[in-house]
């Protein structure tokens, strides 16, 4: 008996994949195709993937290496200590903060691949982590493949968009495995000092968590501000793992590469996972990482994408005040988290609808609030990565929007 097409597609869909997260993103994607095909020259500030390609020297040490016949084999799955030792080195040299390159530090394909095999490492089925809302997408996907549960901790305006830990439930906090932030974050770009991570740290010794800290946006800061590692906490390694990524710090986004550090166990627990899925990092992409971490250890130390991004940043909150919308200026990152307009609510326009009606309009491609989760509605991610004057002519066009021009 042949089955009907739906019925084909629900038995080889797994049911978790309709828990893996928004459908947003590809809306989007959809819009912009659609703009696009009327004519329109689209500003892309939707996903947040670099403009620039890494410097020179990094690609340098890549093209080099991708000719050797012996960059070819399989890596090791766990990264070359080679380059887990400079990720330790750079981690002293950057936070003062001293770690195993053996037992305490693992390479992964991008912080991504990281976050999306964390539960599956530390956690079973059935078990409950704690993840900020809004927050990146594959931090509640991640749990969705892992049939971990899901407790949102609310981000919102009026706590500046840090979480009230006191708010936690002592059943959740009993029933959790762990809990997860992003500071500086993605969508939100606000920062968390040491005395935050202090506490949040004596919440997990007196609840017995792991805290796992995505801190992708390192090298990031603006204003004179530096980010800080949660492993500056002293003790912090008992309960605490770190993400790192070279893709937004070192323009390397394309080349997939990461690291997990911190407590020996939960980086252990990874690292047996990814030996049984994966080979690893390819070799070469290692070596320029560890070309990118020597830079950064070099003569032009603080010489980062911070400031590049930053002076984005001013161009584009101003441009926008002369358009009318006054959006409060991010303190890192390459993200824009922007409430609606008061004229898009005077049109009756939701994240989703103001979104799409800017891209079909306009031509200025944004990210609906809600595709980062509940408290995001009235809210729309922007990323800066188009040059300055893209950016003010997106402004300009976001103006001619709201007016209704």
């Amino acid at each position: 008996m042949s089955l009907s097409i739906s019925n084909s597609q629900n038995k080889w869909r797994a049911q978790r994949l309709s828990r893996l997260g928004s459908s947003i993103f590809q809306d989007v994607a959809a819009w912009k195709v659609e703009a696009a095909a009327s004519g329109a020259d689209v500003i892309d500030l939707g996903i947040g993937s670099p403009d620039r390609g890494p410097a020179p020297e990094i690609r340098r040490v890549l093209s080099e290496a991708v000719l050797r016949e012996d960059s070819y084999a399989y890596p090791s799955s766990e990264g070359g200590l080679a380059f887990r030792r400079k990720a330790a080195e750079w981690m002293d040299f950057r936070f003062g903060v001293e770690v195993d390159p053996e037992t305490e530090l693992l390479s992964l394909m991008g912080s991504q691949d990281g976050l999306s095999h964390l539960a599956l490492a530390v956690c079973n089925p059935g078990d409950l982590a704690i993840v900020p809302d809004p927050g990146y997408p594959i931090y509640s996907g991640a749990l969705a493949v892992a049939g971990v549960e899901k407790w949102p901790l609310p981000l919102k305006a009026e706590n500046g968009f840090l979480p009230d830990q006191d708010a936690i439930p002592a059943e959740v906090l009993e029933r959790a495995s762990f809990i997860l932030l992003n500071f500086p974050g993605n969508p939100v770009s606000v920062k968390a000092d040491l005395a935050f991570f202090e506490r949040l740290i004596a919440l997990a010794r007196r609840w017995d968590l792991l805290v796992v800290h995505d801190l992708a946006y390192s090298e990031m800061g603006f204003d004179g501000y530096r980010p800080v590692s949660i492993l500056q906490v002293p003790g912090a390694r008992e309960t605490a793992v770190e993400f790192h990524s070279f893709s937004k710090s070192f323009n390397m986004a394309g080349c997939r590469m990461g690291f997990l550090t911190g407590n020996a166990e939960a980086v252990g627990a990874l690292r047996s996972l990814k030996g049984n899925i994966d080979y690893g990092v390819f070799e070469p992409v290692q070596e320029a990482a560890i070309s990118a971490l020597d830079l950064a250890m070099g003569p032009k130390a603080g010489e980062g994408v911070g400031a590049l991004y930053e002076r984005r940043r001013d161009r584009f909150i101003a441009a926008l005040g002369d358009e009318g919308w006054n959006v409060p200026k991010p303190a890192a990152t390459m993200f824009v988290w922007a409430p609606l307009p008061a004229a898009a609510a005077a049109r009756g326009l939701d994240s989703r609808g103001f979104a799409r009606e800017l891209l079909l309009a306009k031509g200025v491609a944004v990210i609906p609030g809600d595709a980062f989760g509940e408290e995001g509605r009235g809210f729309v991610r922007i990323a800066l990565v188009e040059d300055e004057e893209r950016l003010v002519e997106a402004a300009r066009r976001i103006g001619a929007f709201l007016r209704g021009a």
